[in-house]
């Protein structure tokens, strides 16, 4: 199973039980994370302060 296949499992786990992700749980290999949503990529990403930044 690779890292994609894992943390989209997770994602539906989590949001079959309602439940918020953990931002740990996305930057598992990296601080930055791509996003694929209606045909556009965004990515997430976390800065050394621990804040969120999701850019187009």
């Amino acid at each position: 199973m690779n890292l994609q296949t894992t943390n989209e499992s997770l994602a539906l786990s989590m949001r079959e039980q309602n439940k918020p992700i953990s931002s740990d749980s996305l930057f598992v290999a990296s601080n930055e994370v791509v996003i694929q949503h209606q045909g556009e990529q965004y990515r997430l990403r976390r800065t050394r302060n621990g804040k969120l930044i999701l850019t187009k």
